[in-house]
Order: structure tokens, then sequence, then C-alpha cells
């Protein structure tokens, strides 16, 4: 299991959070979207106090799956870039109980070899460079240009996290690291929301086809929002998300 921390009444929702966040990454957008619900705010592996877990992509999403149905709850889960692809994988892994999926800049893999062989060897140099300096590594990576958008980085959640944990992290469960299930989708049988802000170029056509390969797929723009659309954005994003999850079924 990993570690979450639950809050509130009502239908369970389970969030994900992004590479080098926490459970105390979600800003407004967790307040809004948690409202009416029992909110379960889940550290993945390598990250906040499951920073000891290490596990790669396909053990992550049994550990989320089986964090977010503790008790026997059925629940809707919601991830967001790194927690997004856990996400998708919980989904296929262990779909019982799973009522509603929702993925935030989201991607199901790199089909290229070469290409993904590249992210791998990339990531691997990432987690060595955050070993050597996890304060410098923190500031230029929420100075990227995905980021731009981003009023508050939240540096404060993101520096809870370790060296060691974030490089696993980076390391087993980096975007190279595991083989793409593009060619899986059919068998998501949740109702799925895949979600990217309209800057986001790459992941909006990557949600698109994520909501194309779903059975029950749906994709939905965020305007004025890059990768972190649901903090660039949290009020309309959250109006977005709450209205899926409020469908009947």
């Amino acid at each position: 299991m990993l570690h979450a921390e639950t809050s509130g009444s009502g239908p369970r929702l389970v969030l994900a959070h992004g590479f080098t966040q926490t459970a105390h990454s979600w800003g407004r957008f967790g307040e809004l979207v948690g409202a009416g619900r029992e909110l379960v705010l889940v550290d993945l592996p390598g990250h906040g106090r499951s920073s000891e877990v290490r596990a790669d992509l396909a053990s992550c999403g049994a550990l989320l799956a089986a964090t977010a149905a503790s008790g026997g709850c059925e629940f809707d889960l919601l991830g967001y870039s790194l927690g997004a692809r856990v996400a998708l994988h919980a989904a296929l892994l262990a779909p019982e109980g799973l009522r509603r999926l929702v993925l935030i800049g989201a991607t199901a893999g790199i089909e290229d070899a070469a290409r993904r062989a590249a992210r791998r060897a990339r990531d691997d140099a990432l987690a060595d460079e955050l070993e050597a300096d996890l304060e410098g590594f923190l500031t230029r990576w929420v100075s990227a240009p995905m980021f731009a958008g981003l009023r508050d980085p939240g540096l404060a959640a993101r520096r809870r996290n370790t060296a060691a944990g974030l490089a696993s992290s980076l390391r087993l469960a980096g975007t190279g690291s595991a083989a793409p299930v593009w060619d899986r989708l059919g068998a998501v049988r949740a109702p799925t929301l895949a979600l990217a802000g309209a800057a986001d170029i790459r992941f909006s056509l990557a949600a698109e086809r994520l909501a194309r390969g779903v059975p029950a797929g749906l994709f939905s723009l965020v305007p004025g929002a890059g990768h972190a659309a649901h903090l660039e954005q949290p009020d309309l994003c959250a109006a977005i998300v709450t209205r899926f999850l409020d469908r009947a079924p």
C-alpha cells in the first residue's frame, strides 16, 4: 500500500500527482473536486511519504489500485502526468471497483523503440543530476517551458521528496522505462475523461488519441492552460472534471 491522506465523505475520489509532486500538490483544484467526496491523496512510489517504495510503472499501477480500493470501496481515479500514466496502468491491471477514470496530461507511452531508448537515457541522466543536487534540479525542473503558466510551482511540496526516491521514480517508472500501451486501451472499461491544456500541443494530441482508444472515452481541452492544466486553470478544470464525475452511469 502507498501512503495516502483521506478527508471528507461521499463517493471516493483518488488523486495521483505528477513527478516531483506529492499528495500536498493539488491546491485549489483539489479542494474544488473534493467537495462532497471522500478525497484520497496518494504519495506515489519514490515520492513524499512513499519515498522508500521502489516500483516500475506496472507495479506502481498495482499499488495505486490497491490503495484506491482499500476497504473494498468503489472509487473514481484521477491522475496527472506521471500519476496519469500510473492511473492508466491501474485501470488496465486491476479495474475492480473503478467507476470513472480521469487522465490529465497523459500519454500511453512512446511507440518508437529508438525514441523510447533515448528518453530512457535522458531520464537516467536526469536521475544522476538530481542525486547530485536536488534543490538545483527542482528549481530547473519547474522552470521548464511546460510549466511556464504556473504562478506557483509548488516548490514547498516538491521539497518533501528525497533525491533517492525521485531518482528511482525516473529510472523505474519514467516515460522511457515502459512499453507503450496504446494497443491495450480497448481493455479500459471505465468511462474515461482524457484532459489536457489547450496550449500543451503534444499532450492535447495524446489526450485525443487516448479518448478515441478507450470504449467509453471523452476528450476535453482546458483553454488558457499548458501541461499543468489543473493548477493553471483550477476552477475551469475542476468544473469539467466534476461534471464528468457526476454524470449518471
